[in-house]
């Protein structure tokens, strides 16, 4: 099909040339997927097609135009990738290191990889790669950890601790109302844990955790991941 013509008036779309300069601008400030990259350019591809409109082109003529632009866009992209300024595989070991560090979960990394566009093996693969000599629910544990230090959760609580261990508080509170108390902060703490990924085994893992054995395990995080 050929292309509609546009008004005189009508800023011109992004040719591949532009698009080329556009990635290329992009991965020298960012680092990103190739479905990342094609999600930056067809944004661009969205702000002529905002500006032809406000221009008065005609809808249907946009459309065309727009159309014939989507698989640019993808072409650009793999052409990206062939020169080595994309890979996927790097990007998601990368990202998956930096996001496990922060204290996110392996379900959250998972899910914010995903959403970038990385496909299930290499998602998979990158999560193995976190952490040299860690199994995955010791990179798991670390990460929760990391999350509660963030948080100041279990071993990292301000007294009283959220332990079972934790010892009675001096004061009025009975000994009831405060097994109470602790225990409806332990279910807090625990709800939080679920909300950020983190299995029921390993929440209470770190609520129960020893302060100087907690400690440690988020320093070998830091050191070996």
């Amino acid at each position: 099909m050929a292309l509609s013509h546009l008004p005189s008036d009508c800023p011109s779309p992004p040719d591949k040339a532009a698009l080329r300069e556009a990635a290329l601008a992009h991965l020298a400030r960012f680092a990103t997927t190739q479905h990342g990259l094609e999600q930056v350019l067809l944004r661009r591809v969205a702000r002529w097609e905002r500006a032809a409109l406000k221009a008065g082109a005609d809808r249907e003529d946009i459309a065309v135009h727009m159309a014939a632009l989507r698989p640019v866009v993808q072409a650009v992209a793999a052409d990206m990738v062939q020169l080595g300024a994309i890979d996927d595989d790097a990007f998601a070991r990368a990202r998956a290191k930096r996001l496990t560090r922060s204290g996110r979960s392996g379900k959250a990394v998972q899910a914010h990889l995903a959403a970038k566009g990385v496909e299930a093996e290499v998602r998979a693969a990158a999560l193995q790669d976190v952490v040299e000599g860690f199994s995955a629910r010791e990179t798991e544990l670390s990460a929760a950890l990391t999350a509660a230090r963030k948080r100041r959760l279990g071993p990292f609580a301000s007294l009283p601790r959220l332990r079972r261990d934790a010892p009675h508080a001096e004061g009025e509170e009975t000994q009831e109302e405060r097994r109470l108390r602790v225990m409806a902060e332990r279910q807090k703490a625990l709800g939080v844990f679920a909300r950020s990924g983190f299995g029921r085994d390993i929440a209470e893992q770190v609520l129960d955790m020893d302060p100087e054995e907690a400690a440690q395990w988020v320093e070998r995080l830091k050191s070996e991941s």
